[in-house]
């Protein structure tokens, strides 16, 4: 039984998003006092939608909100962002009772990759080291010597020895950019976001031409011609930061457009436009699955403890060795 299974066979008969709220609920008020209540934490991630990144206790990008869940005392972890990363709080935290809003908020890059496919990948490189990104289920976790964010790959990864042979895990416009910054020459497997991968060149070139003075920036998951006309490269936590920071006034962002949400509180009088996609019917990138938790969701999902992260202990200890290695090896980084 795989941990989706298990996790849906934990709900009750009816489906608790089938729970009705009654009309007029006051959902701020309600998700205030349960978290109070139940020693909970509400964890969430940049790409949520503007009211969830409001009420939560802690708004971050991956490499964050592992370490929020790594230090964490509440006695439940209620994580608003996708299935990978609540799995990574539960590794972490494996006596905490740990849910998700929605259980089918999923990643497709996550999808692009199994254990499976990284132990047969060993085999074919049995010098070779595993280093996965963090956007990976725990199967890909558990067969990992060491977990990177877009934060800190560049940082750990310059840390390895140069002669030492990697295989990096699971999206190659990352590993690709990290080769490139690092001068190495990892073996990468072929995954990708569908929502970075989305952005048009052509339609963002005519934006930088329609806005000279607005400075590109987008995140390494971007495919290489859009990372080669950027004016920077970050991850998430580092985007909003060069906005805020940053002396331009005017930014073209290339990544999810859920961050515009706490740039525009940051940089009140900053001039934010979003990256255009292949997809001419849409100004902007979404990612449907981070959209797929909402406030009334996660009302119902603190009401009822529901639906909860579950994970085989054999695996969740495999996993949490690597996810270890990289809160070592990136302590230095803010």
């Amino acid at each position: 039984m795989t941990i989706l299974d298990k996790a849906v066979a934990a709900l009750p008969a009816k489906g608790y998003l089938d729970m009705e709220i009654p009309k007029g609920m006051n959902l701020i008020e309600e998700i205030n006092k349960m978290r109070k209540e139940k020693n909970a934490i509400i964890l969430a991630h940049y790409y949520q939608t503007g009211d969830i990144q409001d009420i939560a206790d802690f708004l971050g990008d991956s490499l964050q909100l592992a370490r929020a869940a790594e230090k964490t005392e509440a006695d439940m972890i209620v994580f608003c962002g996708v299935h990978f990363m609540a799995e990574t709080a539960k590794i972490l935290n494996p006596a905490k009772k740990v849910v998700l809003p929605d259980l089918l908020a999923g990643c497709s890059l996550a999808d692009s990759a199994s254990g499976e496919g990284i132990r047969e990948m060993k085999k074919k490189y049995p010098n070779a080291i595993v280093v996965s990104y963090i956007n990976c289920d725990s199967s890909v976790k558990a067969e990992s010597d060491i977990i990177v964010t877009s934060s800190n790959a560049e940082h750990i990864i310059n840390s390895l020895p140069k002669e030492q042979e990697i295989i990096f895990a699971p999206d190659k416009n990352l590993g690709r950019y990290i080769n490139q910054v690092t001068d190495r020459n990892m073996i990468l497997w072929d995954g990708a976001c569908i929502v970075h991968e989305a952005f048009s060149l052509e339609r963002i070139a005519q934006q930088m031409l329609d806005h000279p003075k607005a400075k590109l920036i987008a995140h390494p998951e971007a495919q290489k011609p859009v990372l080669q006309v950027a004016h920077y490269i970050g991850s998430t936590a580092n985007l909003l930061n060069y906005v805020v920071n940053d002396e331009s006034q005017e930014f073209i962002v290339a990544t999810e457009e859920g961050i515009l949400h706490e740039m525009r509180k940051r940089a009140p009088n900053k001039a934010l436009i979003p990256a255009l996609t292949t997809d001419d019917t849409c100004n902007c990138s979404e990612c449907h699955f981070m959209k797929l938790n909402t406030m009334e969701k996660l009302y119902l999902c603190m009401k009822y403890e529901l639906p909860e992260i579950l994970m085989d202990e054999e695996i969740r200890i495999k996993a949490l060795r690597p996810i270890n290695k990289m809160l070592e090896l990136s302590q230095a980084i803010k």
